[in-house]
């Protein structure tokens, strides 16, 4: 596993991404469902999220500063890398100071504020954009990646394109089809113009 996957950031990551997103799905549900009889089911749901979130949070911001001080990497990876790590980092506080509001406000309040609301949609937003930069890093830059598939063509190779061994074949005939019915059309045109030359002059 080790050898595999070169450090524990990737793991870490997915739990944040996820547990947050659902946070903030399921706090807007609150907002927008209050009335509902359902309502503090959906705002424990959200609260959990957040909490949980945060904790993972921070052990992704641990493995990812692991991973920035320990990855090969060149110029415009370590760029690329240096983004990803400035947006999370911005992020996690936001989430972070969230979750310690949420435990502020709960003893005051029994219903999601819009302020609130709207502070963690923004903080949606970041996790976006992060969740892109972190993307970019890896498969642009191809940062913690320990190798990659070589296409090779031939006997050995695993070059072709998958799909309906069937399907592909009725495909390349019907494709065939209007070729051959064109070749026979040019070669008739062909014959017709060596026997006729009143269409051109010479």
């Amino acid at each position: 596993m080790f050898e595999i996957i070169p450090n524990w950031h990737p793991i870490f990551v997915h739990f944040t991404v996820s547990t947050l997103s659902l946070a903030s799905l399921f706090f807007v549900l609150t907002f927008v469902m209050r009335s509902h009889a359902h309502h503090l089911n959906i705002k424990m749901f959200a609260e959990w999220n957040l909490w949980i979130g945060s904790f993972f949070a921070i052990l992704t911001a641990i493995t990812g500063w692991l991973a920035y001080n320990s990855v090969a990497h060149d110029t415009p990876s370590h760029e690329a890398m240096t983004t990803h790590r400035n947006w999370a980092l911005l992020t996690m506080t936001i989430f972070i100071t969230l979750a310690l509001w949420l435990i502020y406000k709960k003893r005051l309040a029994r219903k999601v504020h819009i302020s609130f609301v709207l502070a963690i949609i923004i903080a949606f937003g970041l996790l976006s954009i992060t969740a892109w930069k972190g993307g970019e890093a890896v498969y642009r830059y191809g940062l913690g990646v320990m190798s990659l598939p070589t296409v090779e063509n031939g006997a050995d190779g695993h070059a072709h394109e998958h799909g309906d061994e069937k399907s592909r074949t009725q495909t390349d005939k019907s494709m065939s089809l209007p070729m051959e019915m064109n070749e026979a059309a040019n070669k008739s045109s062909q014959a017709n113009n060596r026997d006729d030359h009143s269409n051109h002059n010479h």
